[in-house]
């Protein structure tokens, strides 16, 4: 029987091959009571299971294929560093001795308690790595109930195969390489998932959250993975077939083609420079950046380095990490963007959480709050600047009292610099990026005191139509096209214009070919986004003429008909 089912598109491309069901499904934890003289040896049975887990994530790595993305040995390593987290390795071992329960069921509520925890941050990013933890501590269980790891390390398939999983780990895409998968499905994850973000750097066709494809498909299934539009069509018959046969060979010449655009000049068709610039999280995301042939790094989310520990890093530690980003790009510009951290009570500096934490204390609010952490990044980004051209972006300004008190904490880094005789660059540019309406409508207030401004398209949308984004139940209210959004951006970048400061979008609008032409009618002429969107977006750009473009996007600005919208947006497009 044929059907088709629809998920989340996380790594566009189109794969066709037989379902590979993997029993990846999460492992039901026994509780039971012990006696107190079996203590000691379930806390050796503890010990023991996750000494296993980690010789199996290091022989994983040690498998991991020459040609594989550098992020899979990242990922790998961030598993094993959540695997000595005394969250993992420790506190489930107090729960065993006050509580005389048995190890799984230890490991079990410490795991709910920390997945808790990730549910009250408020950056969608850095609460999906809540899956990390889960990935991992299943690991813990099913050395510990005596399960073998559910992909085997060695598989020789002679026809391409797509993986069908309930969910994936950064663990798993290592097999997921050896074994030569043409896609992949899934029931979990999201597009901020590392797994997601691997996918993207492999070019793999990928869907996730399709709910419940390993109930639905079976082993042997014939499967087409859309990973544009997200669809998955199963057992599809000689006309569908034909069709997206012709759909997969036309996508694979196109992607041969924009690998010759890394070197052309990045103009539109009347000789219009166009920056293209990416995002990043990790240093080893550098590869991609350079393969893409991006300008250079128009987000660096530092938050990353404080993520999953119960330490603050260092200063020391920051300055190392921001140093290496820059002295990589070797002469690019690096924006590197102040901690962007929700609120989550049980942050080591301590907050209570809000009752809605996106309206709360997160970004520059929690930084102001925290002049400490604050002053100790500044310091870090400011000593980092004295080995390229670093940049400084902040995060979710509002307020001109917010934009003043952070200016001052500035001066108040680059003081205790010069008194310790730290090199730093004294003209680094200050920016501040623009994702709440006020921000958008004050463009002109935060362009005359800045050097320049970037628009966070994902929570700008957020906030201007009270969507909350990683909510399913409002996720079709989730609109990059509403006029409202549209506005706040056009009145953004002439803000910028107006002041001579440059403006860019850096959210995922930016990574969107279909919407390529739409900003640049809108004004804009800086993007940043994630390495891999970044050829076709320029080929989009290569392919427009500037004269062409603004009154179409004006009409598409004042329209309220979201059909229309589609209409003027394909015309704008063609």
């Amino acid at each position: 029987m044929s059907f088709s089912m629809h998920g989340i598109g996380v790594s566009g491309g189109i794969a066709i091959g037989y379902a590979h069901l993997a029993s990846s499904a999460r492992v039901e934890v026994p509780q039971y009571m012990l006696d107190h003289k079996y203590i000691k040896d379930e806390l050796a049975r503890f010990d023991e299971a996750i000494l296993a887990t980690r010789a199996e994530l290091e022989t994983l790595r040690s498998h991991i294929p020459a040609n594989a993305p550098a992020e899979l040995s990242a990922f790998l390593d961030m598993h094993l560093m959540f695997l000595g987290d005394s969250m993992i390795a420790e506190q489930p071992k107090r729960l065993i001795r006050e509580t005389q329960c048995n190890a799984e069921w230890a490991l079990a509520q410490q795991m709910e308690a920390l997945v808790a925890r990730f549910d009250e941050i408020d950056d969608p990013y850095l609460r999906s790595r809540q899956e990390d933890v889960v990935q991992v501590v299943q690991r813990v269980l099913k050395a510990l109930m005596g399960h073998p790891s559910h992909l085997p390390l060695d598989v020789d398939f002679d026809s391409e195969r797509i993986l069908v999983a309930h969910e994936l780990s950064p663990a798993d895409m290592v097999i997921f390489k050896n074994v030569h998968f043409a896609a992949f499905v899934t029931d979990l994850g999201g597009t901020t998932s590392h797994t997601a973000i691997l996918a993207r750097s492999m070019g793999m066709p990928s869907v996730m959250a399709l709910h419940n494809a390993r109930g639905l498909i079976r082993d042997h299934d014939l499967l087409i993975v859309d990973g544009r539009e997200g669809v998955v069509i199963v057992n599809p018959d000689e006309s569908v077939l034909a069709e997206y046969r012709l759909r997969q060979n036309q996508w694979r010449i196109d992607t041969d083609k924009l690998k010759r655009l890394k070197t052309s000049k990045s103009a539109t068709l009347d000789g219009t420079p166009v920056e293209l610039m990416a995002n990043i999280e990790l240093l080893s995301d550098i590869d991609a950046v350079k393969a893409a042939g991006a300008h250079g790094i128009g987000l660096f989310r530092s938050e990353f380095l404080f993520l999953n520990r119960s330490d603050l890093p260092t200063e020391e530690e920051q300055y190392e990490s921001y140093k290496a980003v820059a002295e990589a790009l070797d002469g690019k510009p690096v924006t590197i963007r102040t901690l962007d951290l929700g609120a989550d009570k049980q942050a080591p500096w301590g907050h209570t959480v809000a009752d809605n934490p996106a309206l709360g204390l997160r970004a520059i609010r929690l930084c102001l709050a925290e002049p400490g952490l604050f002053h100790t990044q500044l310091r870090a980004i400011l000593r980092a600047s004295a080995h390229g051209r670093v940049r400084m972006l902040i995060p979710m300004l509002a307020n001109f009292v917010e934009l003043r008190q952070t200016l001052q904490r500035i001066d108040e880094a680059k003081d205790s610099l010069r008194r310790d005789g730290l090199a730093f660059d004294e003209g680094i540019p200050v920016g501040g990026m623009v994702e709440v309406p006020a921000a958008a409508l004050a463009a002109s207030f935060f362009a005359d005191q800045l050097d320049f401004l970037s628009i966070g398209t994902n929570d700008l949308i957020q906030y201007t139509l009270a969507i909350d984004r990683a909510d399913d139940s409002v996720a079709h209210l989730y609109d990059p096209l509403h006029p409202a959004v549209l506005g706040l951006i056009q009145q953004t970048i002439r803000a910028g214009a107006k002041a001579g400061k440059p403006v860019a979008v850096c959210g995922e609008m930016a990574g969107d070919p279909l919407l390529t032409r739409l900003l640049l009618g809108l004004g804009l002429r800086t993007f940043s986004m994630h390495p891999a969107s970044l050829l076709q977006v320029k080929q989009q750009i290569l392919r427009s003429h500037l004269a062409e473009l603004p009154a179409l996007t004006q009409r598409l600005l004042k329209n309220t008909d979201p059909d229309r919208t589609l209409t003027l947006l394909g015309r704008l497009n063609g």
